[in-house]
């Protein structure tokens, strides 16, 4: 696995998007986990899978390897005379550390502070392969719209106040590095607002006489209330996709979707002349 191209590995095309190859590296990344998977191959497999996200994940690094391949990304002839400097390992990665000035600075892990924070980014708990002392951790309590959007929140560590920069998407479990401390993140939920990954849903309830009849509800989003168009005959729990108004991704301009799902509502009462007339339609039914 570990001499296939890099798509290859991930599963994905040439031309595929940010976005899929973050879910494609997240979908292999737990499944050859060496903590969860005990197959011999499953460490290999692993470190292979992180390789290829540490670079296709980061646009200027897949540009490169998509001009040169993987001889960009190897250690160079010599300290001092190649683009990078030191190669190290600690269990299943292979992580390098760049020179100054070097083309490829800031290589890493999508821009991950060292090859162990992204595996508490995106499994939310502590990399069973980290070494050495453990960081100073504290708990940030955020409101929904404010994991949503991104805010500066102040810690206090060792006595000094510290200026942080939730970025935009945080869920619950995150955990990122700021200094040299750890933040995790508790996102409290919303009453209308339920997340799904970057997705978020929405029951709405409409009238019975709109879902037969058809027309327009308000609805709620991120932005603000929308129209929209309810078909003549809606059934209930009749699911209507927001393209592109959900959460947006961890350092990503992209954004998940919004789904509202149609609850119809059923009148407990009935006026005389309504049950009239439903008996009427009910005979011409």
């Amino acid at each position: 696995m570990a001499e296939k191209d890099y798509y290859d590995i991930l599963g994905v095309s040439s031309n595929s998007s940010q976005q899929e190859i973050k879910k494609a590296y997240r979908r292999l990344a737990l499944k050859y986990h060496p903590d969860k998977n005990k197959s011999k191959e499953a460490e290999k497999k692993f470190k292979a899978v992180n390789q290829a996200y540490e670079v296709l994940s980061d646009p200027k690094k897949r540009k490169t390897y998509d001009q040169f391949g993987k001889a960009a990304f190897e250690q160079g002839p010599g300290p001092g005379q190649g683009p990078f400097s030191q190669t190290h390992r600690s269990g299943p990665f292979t992580y390098t550390y760049t020179t100054g000035g070097s083309p490829f600075k800031d290589f890493g892990f999508g821009g991950f502070s060292d090859p162990f924070d992204i595996f508490e980014q995106f499994f939310g708990g502590s990399s069973p392969f980290r070494r050495g002392p453990s960081l100073p951790r504290y708990t940030l309590e955020l409101d929904f719209i404010e994991a949503v959007e991104g805010i500066e929140k102040t810690i206090v560590h060792q006595g000094k106040e510290y200026k942080i920069k939730v970025p935009p998407g945080i869920s619950t479990g995150t955990r990122m590095k700021f200094a040299d401390f750890i933040v995790s993140f508790n996102v409290r939920p919303h009453p209308t607002f339920k997340r799904d990954g970057n997705d978020i849903i929405v029951n709405h309830k409409i009238p019975f006489s709109l879902a037969a009849l058809g027309g327009t509800t308000e609805v709620p989003t991120l932005d603000g209330k929308v129209k929209i168009k309810i078909r003549q005959g809606t059934q209930p729990g009749t699911m209507v996709r927001l393209k592109n108004r959900g959460i947006p991704y961890l350092r990503s301009s992209s954004k998940g979707d919004q789904y509202i799902r149609l609850v119809v509502v059923v009148p407990e009462k009935l006026s005389k002349k309504q049950k009239k007339l439903l008996q009427q339609l009910d005979k011409i039914s």
